[in-house]
């Protein structure tokens, strides 16, 4: 019963789009729906049956099956979620490139990096405007930014209420 309960539970996190769904810091997520509607649309009728959900599950639990075995062994889970941490890393770093890369090589040198920030953040910082930031400023500023994260994720929470998790 348990191992019904554990595969159906690993089933619905392949079909939302990964066994597991983390940040970078190792901190866990809601699970959230990776394939667009059409995607899951399998007949284009629409509507989503229980078998096209059935049949994209089965696909991607294949997918993951590297041995073809039948089962999702830990290396085959993890492999599947180091690919899909991959896939996040690589979005993230083309963004970085697109916002910082001024002259377009492909490459951010430290003068590219400081240029989109031009001092702003050690500014934001610096509340008493000492030239100086104090540990108290360095926890105010990391407080405000863990408020913001928080606030931030929440909105995307909030967001997708209703749909499938």
């Amino acid at each position: 019963m348990k191992n019904t309960a554990l595969m159906a539970s690993l089933g619905l996190a392949i079909i939302a789009g990964g066994a597991v769904a983390s940040n970078d810091t190792g901190g866990g997520k809601h699970h959230r729906p990776h394939h667009s509607f059409e995607e899951l649309d399998a007949n284009g009728d629409g509507k989503l049956m229980k078998e096209e959900i059935e049949a994209h599950m089965q696909t991607r639990f294949e997918g993951a099956d590297t041995d073809g075995d039948g089962a999702l062994s830990k290396d085959e889970l993890l492999a599947r979620v180091q690919e899909r941490r991959a896939k996040r890393a690589e979005k993230y770093v083309d963004h970085m490139l697109e916002r910082h890369d001024a002259d377009g090589d492909g490459a951010l040198t430290m003068d590219e990096m400081k240029a989109r920030r031009d001092g702003k953040m050690f500014a934001r910082m610096d509340a008493n405007e000492d030239g100086a930031i104090s540990k108290e400023e360095f926890e105010a500023m990391r407080a405000k930014h863990k408020k913001h994260k928080k606030q931030r994720k929440q909105g995307a929470d909030d967001s997708t209420d209703g749909a499938a998790d």
